[in-house]
């Protein structure tokens, strides 16, 4: 049965209905099931509706990309309000980097759609501290890491001369093990185990840095 069409919406609100509905694929199945036509449907709207702010698909996937990318710096901001910012600058920095780490594994195993429609739509880095891509608190995941490594040499525990491109090496470190418990042989590794793990590899990251 379809679903009751629509046929008004206040300004703004027919481009955030479809980026809804897009997240809502996104999150059954990944990226790939985002499609226009569905996402029209279960706004209730007509097809040509959804042209007014969507050109194709791929504008739609990467509207629906940038949000997912706002929900990981929501989830990471979770565990950043966590830390104890009562102890030295040195104490805190760390505990910006772990919980960087630990929200970005968090939203791996608990959203694999939307993960995968944050990481695998964007083919480079052009756009990675767009206000678009930011979560509530308007910082993108990319952007608290970012953070998190300036603390780490403002309390000088990161030599400033290793600074640049550190994101590179955090990143890939963990978004590597994210991707090994979401499509690799790491899939079926007991939960507590995993938790254990991404702390572990947090932790080399930290030290490694």
């Amino acid at each position: 049965m379809s679903a009751p069409q629509r046929s008004t919406y206040r300004h703004g609100d027919l481009r955030q209905a479809l980026v809804g509905a897009g997240l809502e694929m996104a999150r059954e199945s990944g990226p790939d099931a985002v499609v226009l036509r569905e996402a029209t449907r279960r706004a209730g709207v007509s097809p040509n509706a959804a042209y007014r702010h969507f050109a194709d698909r791929t504008a739609l996937v990467g509207a629906v990309s940038d949000a997912a990318l706002g929900a990981v710096a929501e989830a990471i901001e979770e565990e950043w309000e966590r830390i104890d910012r009562r102890g030295d600058a040195a104490a805190v920095a760390h505990a910006e980097l772990e919980a960087v780490g630990i929200g970005y594994l968090r939203f791996a195993r608990d959203e694999p759609g939307l993960f995968r429609a944050a990481f695998t739509v964007p083919r480079d880095l052009e756009s990675a501290l767009s206000p678009d891509k930011a979560g509530p608190r308007g910082r993108t995941p990319f952007e608290l890491l970012g953070i998190a490594l300036d603390d780490l040499v403002a309390a000088g525990e990161l030599p400033a001369e290793r600074r640049p491109g550190a994101e590179l090496l955090a990143w890939s470190a963990v978004h590597g093990l994210a991707m090994l418990a979401l499509e690799g042989p790491l899939h079926d590794l007991d939960p507590e185990l995993a938790r254990q793990t991404g702390r572990r590899v947090i932790g080399m990251v930290d030290r490694g840095l």
